[in-house]
């Protein structure tokens, strides 16, 4: 490899800007097309790559794996998540496992608000009857929402994104809870005025609004289930920028179908890109096509990262966001 730029295969289309610098950089293979890539042509990829930059899309399995090439030497994978690699099973061919933390932050928490705003609010609502032409005149008692201001939000997962939707929750005046495998530090409790709940039972039973940001292990498969989503008021809403797998998107449905639950707002699904028929047209539902992290800022941050993570890890140093099974 010393003699030539390392092979790299994309599976999707980036930002024009990331195409054009891995194509200084690398041997690059790019996805015009941008459509997902089939098994086929995942394990051709494989097969031929020294280093294959996946997305969410694309299922890497350990069969997939196992009949990779002899060059691969590295997963870049063009997110944060690695929930579609089997890590555990690339770790055990010897291959590197890379993602991009950190840069969908902000724009997650952006859009976990605006979600929260919006079933609350009813602003999808609302400006459907106004796009239509049906707003007829303003009235004391009709499209009425619920306040913002001293309703109460639990947070599941209160890492980064966690964090960062507790303080803007704290700026329109929502009191935040949260549950996490720990409490975070003192510090950054009392600068969040969070309020740590080391049941989620308890906490689900109690809160107005609960949003999902943690990750998607096997621990937190339907972590929100059908028993749990009954310890909610009827009045709460849920609200997931997570991964669809967390929750028990039948029982959700089944819950919202039978006026059980307030709302909902989400931008992943279970089933992605299918969406479950019970959740279509309802009125005190938002959905969106998974976009809490679609910014032209923050596309472009995640291929710098995964450049980087690539030219660091092949020029023989440890890649800042190298991903281990220990981690998941």
């Amino acid at each position: 490899m010393a003699d030539r730029k390392p092979k790299v295969v994309v599976t999707r289309k980036l930002p024009e800007p990331v195409e054009a610098r891995m194509g200084e950089l690398f041997d690059v293979v790019l996805n015009a097309d941008d459509k997902p890539m089939d098994a086929g042509a995942l394990a051709a990829a494989l097969a031929d790559a020294d280093v294959l930059v996946p997305t969410i899309t694309d299922r890497i399995d350990a069969p997939l794996i196992a009949a990779a090439g002899p060059d691969l030497r590295m997963i870049a994978n063009f997110g944060a998540g690695v929930d579609h690699i089997d890590v555990d099973a690339a770790h055990a061919r010897g291959l590197v496992v890379t993602n991009t933390p950190g840069v969908l932050t902000e724009d997650t928490a952006d859009m976990t608000m605006a979600l929260i705003m919006a079933v609350m609010r009813r602003l999808v609502e609302g400006a459907a009857v106004a796009q239509a032409g049906g707003y007829s005149g303003w009235s004391p008692t009709w499209m009425l929402g619920k306040r913002l201001k001293g309703a109460k939000l639990g947070i599941v997962g209160m890492g980064r994104i966690g964090q960062a939707l507790a303080r803007r929750a704290g700026a329109f005046g929502l009191i935040v809870n949260y549950h996490n495998r720990k409490p975070v530090s003192p510090n950054i409790e009392a600068e969040l005025e969070a309020t740590y709940w080391g049941s989620l039972d308890q906490m689900l039973a109690n809160m107005d609004i609960v949003s999902l940001t943690c990750p998607s292990t096997p621990a937190t498969y339907h972590l929100l289930s059908a028993r749990r989503l009954k310890l909610l008021q009827p009045h709460a809403i849920v609200i997931n920028t997570a991964r669809g797998e967390v929750i028990d998107e039948a029982a959700m449905a089944a819950m919202l179908a039978a006026g059980d639950l307030g709302g909902a707002g989400l931008d992943v699904f279970e089933h992605e890109p299918n969406i479950s028929p019970q959740l279509l047209h309802r009125p005190n539902v938002v959905l969106l096509p998974h976009m809490s992290s679609a910014t032209v800022e923050a596309r472009i941050e995640m291929g710098e990262k995964v450049m980087i993570n690539i030219r660091t890890y092949l020029d023989g140093h440890k890649p800042p966001d190298r991903v281990l099974p220990s981690m998941l």
